[in-house]
């Protein structure tokens, strides 16, 4: 369906301008993924207030470039310092280092570009088939069925987020609700939780509270946290070919992992990095040599968390569901320039799916290129001390709640929200489930109010309603799961299925 838009679309973006953008953008992404502390989701939201006054598709251009850069980037400090800004950099850090200290940085570093670009294109790849088969679904949701998207992407993101302890990620989720209700109320048109307080009657910001979120707390915790970096020493820089082609089957499976994690609401690149890598070292005939040095383990993590990106962006254009962190950013941005996602979306914008493909693997063409060329520099780059690095970031983080209308009031609101933050995962609490509880409470809230309106307040549709039935049943699934009867059962049949025959 989208095909011949999106070539069509791929020959626009050809312009100097676009291909510009695109290229700083990326490098800019990278820079960002590569210093520890630093995150997409936090050059997203940067860049979505300075690309404010821009026209629509130049502004995706740039948040597309820099969204595919950051989460490349982290690579880059995972194998030459073994210090990763993310945990999904953790994850390629295991192998990565190991191999650089032993004198294979720059094969390591090229090979886990590769990865990332592949893993890129078959998330777009999975967006140009799923995309339209989605949109024909959503069209048949009715507000019971937006409710229920919404408060599972919640709970479901709470659960993968804190595994170790579910609950205290459906907490963050619900508190991040209760915030999302905060304001002016869209149906009846009366005033919530402002406390009369005039600056929050239009309700709560999303770049305030991604920046406070996630970039505050990684500041404090930096700072605080003295890490002794050892150096490796940077190689020739060229991938290891024979073992992408030999690993060909590794690659396919880990795209695909990673396009399914991340079109789970709320998700995100970590999840699905680990994910791959677990796998990958549990379907290995040689499970011992990971985390040590297989390149393999660096393949899986790399090719996943770029694979992500694309199944994060499906949720967010066909329902207005953000899949991930950095995509719930890139939602905001959208919502921003006057597009809003959802099941009309190819009816208001024909051309803005096509756009965000094309874009996304013009980004997957560039972003090996500018990632090989930095190697060298981002090793010069990594020696930056954190006591000038993180005033920066804090700076930026400031200018660009600033910049969201020019209000104040913003900036008060992000250091408020980055301190309740740091409090909350401190004490374990996750922040993804909180931050997609601000961006989706609003759907979830008008969503039930509406269709109870309509059902003059009975629940009977939410039983009687195929999708809606279907997503209550996965709900009570996702909570039924975290009890230790089915956790016990699941090792089980995983041990059944590893036994040779």
């Amino acid at each position: 369906m989208y095909f011949g838009q999106f070539v069509e679309q791929l020959f626009m973006l050809m312009a100097p301008e676009a291909l510009g953008v695109l290229v700083v953008s990326t490098v800019m992404g990278v820079v960002f993924g590569a210093l520890p502390g630093l995150t997409a989701t936090l050059v997203v939201a940067l860049l979505s207030s300075v690309t404010f006054g821009l026209p629509t598709e130049i502004s995706m251009v740039a948040l597309i470039g820099a969204y595919v850069g950051a989460i490349y980037g982290p690579s880059h400090s995972a194998i030459l310092l073994g210090i990763p800004g993310t945990s999904a950099g953790a994850a390629t850090a295991l192998d990565g280092h190991p191999l650089a200290m032993q004198g294979y940085g720059g094969q390591t570093i090229a090979t886990a570009t590769i990865a990332s670009a592949i893993g890129t294109v078959v998330g777009i790849l999975a967006m140009l088939l799923v995309i339209p088969v989605l949109v024909q679904l959503a069209l048949k949701f009715t507000s019971f069925e937006f409710f229920l998207l919404a408060l599972f992407g919640v709970l479901i993101c709470g659960s993968l987020t804190s595994p170790d302890m579910p609950a205290k990620g459906w907490i963050a989720g619900v508190l991040g609700l209760l915030v999302s209700t905060i304001g002016m109320e869209t149906i009846q048109g009366f005033q919530r939780f402002t406390f009369e307080i005039p600056e929050l009657a239009g309700g709560i910001d999303v770049v305030p509270v991604i920046l406070g979120g996630f970039a505050l707390p990684q500041i404090i915790r930096v700072l605080r946290d003295k890490h002794d970096r050892e150096y490796a020493k940077l190689s020739t820089v060229r991938p290891y070919w024979q073992k992408l082609r030999q690993g060909w089957k590794g690659i396919a499976r880990s795209g695909l992992i990673g396009v399914g994690i991340g079109s789970i609401p709320g998700v995100g690149e970590d999840v699905a990095a680990w994910t791959s890598y677990d796998t990958a070292k549990k379907l290995s005939k040689e499970p011992e040599s990971f985390g040590k040095g297989n390149i393999q383990g660096v393949i899986a993590a790399e090719t996943a968390n770029n694979a992500c990106i694309g199944g994060a962006i499906i949720p967010v254009l066909t329902l207005g569901i953000p899949g991930s962190p950095p995509a719930a950013m890139l939602l905001g941005a959208m919502w921003l320039h006057g597009v809003r996602p959802g099941p009309m979306l190819s009816f208001a914008f024909p051309n803005f799916i096509p756009h965000i493909a094309a874009t996304l693997f013009l980004a997957a063409l560039v972003m090996p290129v500018c990632g090989l060329l930095m190697a060298r520099v981002t090793v010069h780059i990594l020696r930056i001390p954190t006591g000038i690095l993180m005033p920066l970031v804090a700076m930026f983080s400031v200018l660009g709640s600033f910049a969201l209308g020019l209000n104040v009031f913003n900036i008060y609101l992000m250091f408020l929200f980055g301190v309740l933050v740091y409090i909350l995962e401190e004490m374990g609490y996750p922040v993804a489930p909180m931050v997609i509880g601000v961006i989706l409470g609003q759907m979830a809230d008008v969503s039930l109010r509406r269709g109870l309106l309509v059902s003059d307040g009975s629940l009977l549709p939410f039983f009687t309603r195929p999708v809606a039935l279907v997503l209550v049943l996965l709900i009570v699934l996702s909570f039924s799961l975290q009890s230790k009867v089915m956790l016990r059962l699941r090792d089980w049949l995983w041990r059944l299925l590893r036994r040779k025959p």
